[in-house]
């Protein structure tokens, strides 16, 4: 009588769990659209669905979360992050939302994407600027090989010195952008990787212990792996030219963000044999290479990144992540279509080159149009490798260094 019962009691089960999985999934657009969800309501899901589970609860690795076979979250941390960190309990109750069938905002894994602006976001951008500035002073100043332009060595000289001196950049109307895309004119694809691979090894300005292949946020590398393991396809949207950040994430974040899930800005390119042939009438031959042209077709930055997104992934991201202005498009189309924006800011004046000016102006701005923001200073149990030491240049000075810090000078980077 008592295995009829079981049996008869499985069977039940059986089909009251095919029923609700038929009516609980959203047709459609998986991402829900509702403003009227809250973060105040996908926590209270959670933790009630974590309670209800509890006996499904596995046990948590290091490092990680107690978490079931349905994706539920209960207490997350997150390596690197800090224990306390709210915006951290923010990012696991969101992820444990979307990745929980009988939530009401699930998302299926196929459209459970996240994408991460690279400089600032990512990897450092005050080595002492961004990496592809800092990639172009060494081209024009410290490569013998290469001859620039009067105009752009110039530039080139005044701007490094004031980087070494803690000083204002000088104004000009010199692209970064167009002048390092130039100053590789000719060059093989390969050949340039190679050279971006060279430049890695070097060390890091403004540090010790660390060069330019490792600056990457210990806190935000967890970050991606994380996402990763609970079903998102991660993507990578950056200003920097992609086949540069291909070269930059190899060996760190490539387990996670394979080379095609990077975005980014594009120089033109054409075959050896090519001449003054368009593209679309050339034919590529056995003996041809793929040369840079020296000239950027697009320019990956603000509204670009939206339509990048749209162009290249085809669907709109959950989860957004970026530290400035140029990213407020790709977070706020994410927040329109259901998903959520995080934004870093730079606060840490002791572990890094913050900018409490820029972090409070940024949070306030990001606090208008309703994304969430993370302290660099207060999230982060560490910020970037172990044995890496931020390491203020004599150059500067005492003086010099308060200012670039106080008056968002020295240390805003060119666009």
């Amino acid at each position: 009588m008592k295995k009829r019962l079981r049996a008869l009691l499985s069977i039940c089960m059986i089909i009251f769990t095919a029923c609700g999985q038929a009516g609980g999934v959203p047709q459609g657009n998986p991402i829900n659209t509702d403003q009227s969800v809250t973060a105040s309501t996908i926590e209270t899901n959670a933790k009630t669905d974590s309670a209800e589970s509890s006996e499904a609860v596995t046990e948590p690795g290091e490092g990680s979360e107690t978490t079931d076979d349905a994706g539920k979250i209960g207490e997350t941390v997150i390596p690197y992050w800090t224990e306390d960190s709210e915006v951290m309990k923010s990012i696991a109750s969101y992820v444990g939302a979307v990745s929980n069938e009988s939530s009401e905002i699930f998302v299926p894994e196929e459209d459970r994407i996240a994408v991460f602006d690279f400089d600032g976001t990512l990897y450092g951008e005050l080595f002492p600027t961004y990496f592809d500035e800092t990639l172009l002073l060494h081209r024009v100043l410290h490569d013998d090989t290469y001859q620039a332009d009067p105009e752009l060595l110039a530039y080139a000289e005044a701007s490094e010195e004031a980087y070494m001196k803690g000083l204002p950049q000088p104004d000009t109307d010199i692209s970064t952008s167009a002048s390092l895309s130039d100053s590789f004119k000719g060059m093989t694809v390969d050949e340039y990787r190679e050279y971006v691979r060279s430049f890695m090894k070097e060390p890091v300005w403004g540090f010790e212990g660390m060069t330019y292949g490792e600056g990457f946020y210990m806190p935000m590398t967890a970050l991606v792996q994380y996402l990763a393991e609970h079903g998102f396809k991660v993507f990578i949207s950056s200003g920097s030219e992609r086949a540069m950040v291909r070269e930059l994430i190899e060996g760190t974040l490539d387990e996670w963000i394979p080379s095609e899930r990077i975005i980014g800005s594009t120089y033109s390119m054409a075959a050896t044999g090519q001449g003054d042939e368009k593209a679309k009438s050339y034919t590529y031959k056995m003996d041809d290479q793929v040369l840079l042209e020296g000239q950027v077709i697009d320019k990956n930055q603000k509204m670009a990144k939206v339509i990048s997104i749209v162009n290249e992934i085809g669907k709109p991201p959950v989860l957004v992540f970026g530290n400035s202005s140029g990213d407020l498009a790709m977070a706020q189309y994410a927040v329109q279509n259901g998903g959520r924006g995080y934004m870093l800011l730079c606060d840490d004046l002791d572990r890094d080159y913050g900018n409490l000016v820029t972090a409070e102006k940024f949070a306030k701005d990001c606090e208008k149009i309703g994304l969430e923001t993370v302290s660099m200073k207060n999230d982060f149990a560490t910020i970037y490798k172990e044995g890496a030491n931020k390491v203020v240049p004599e150059s500067w000075g005492e003086s010099a260094a308060d200012e670039s810090v106080a008056e968002d000078t020295a240390l805003a980077p060119a666009a």
